[in-house]
């Protein structure tokens, strides 16, 4: 299947709106949706979510692309000019969730709300955008895989290749729709929900990452795959951990 869709939108006042910043918007706007939601589930004010994204939304954009520029270095000390194209693509999800929990972990002490349980009322939302925000890649032909002859094949430049964008964009749905439903039975420990998170995106990312073609490497490593599997070793921690509070009790 060949695609081939206009990076931009829409223009305005001569200003070019791309697909890749709507649906990025769409996916923050719509896992925000469902973040309050779980909010009043827990017994927060409903409002606490957008507070907190008001705080994280641009350090986490800018932890992204600082992220991606600083592992495609070799690219960008050759054209600094393209650093802040933002628009172009080139956000790297690790760099913004890092920031993101940065972030939050200071707002939960202003606010004395438990680090993990914000994380737990976030983390549907947060594989709800990711899986929207992937058709960004998708539209910019980027993030894709490496060659196959598999049926569901995408062409980029000629060559069949894996539709890694695809892959992540329904792991990232069925993780989101596995964590909300979990969350919302409102009887889990403090970090049950990211936890799983944790384990389930960085399977995912893992093996996906395995197949694409632009991958960021630093000495000679995927650099995803290796938070990949960091993610699900403190996934399972925190799990663990849960399991010895509840045996206490």
């Amino acid at each position: 299947m060949e695609f081939n869709i206009n990076p931009v939108a829409f223009s305005i006042f001569g200003i070019d709106i791309m697909w890749y910043a709507i649906l990025i918007t769409t996916g923050i706007i719509l896992g925000l949706f469902f973040t309050n939601k779980l909010a009043v589930v827990k017994g927060h004010d409903k409002e606490m979510p957008s507070d907190l994204l008001l705080w994280a939304l641009i350090p986490a954009i800018l932890g992204a692309r600082l992220y991606y520029v600083l592992f495609s270095w070799d690219y960008y000390s050759k054209h600094p000019s393209e650093i802040i194209m933002i628009r172009n693509g080139g956000l790297a999800i690790y760099g913004g969730l890092l920031t993101a929990f940065l972030i939050t972990y200071f707002y939960s002490k202003k606010k004395s709300i438990p680090f993990l349980t914000i994380l737990d009322i976030f983390a549907p939302g947060i594989a709800l955008g990711q899986s929207i925000g992937r058709w960004g890649n998708f539209i910019n032909k980027e993030a894709y895989g490496r060659p196959t002859d598999l049926p569901w094949a995408i062409i980029i430049d000629g060559q069949k290749v894996h539709p890694t964008f695809l892959y992540e964009s329904i792991g990232d749905f069925i993780i989101f729709l596995i964590l909300y439903n979990l969350c919302k039975k409102n009887r889990n420990e403090k970090g049950t929900i990211i936890s799983l998170y944790f384990i389930l995106y960085g399977i995912l990312r893992f093996f996906v990452e395995g197949l694409r073609t632009d991958s960021l490497y630093f000495l000679g490593m995927r650099v995803s795959q290796i938070l990949s599997l960091i993610l699900v070793v403190i996934g399972i921690v925190i799990c663990i951990l849960n399991r010895k509070k509840t045996d206490v009790k």
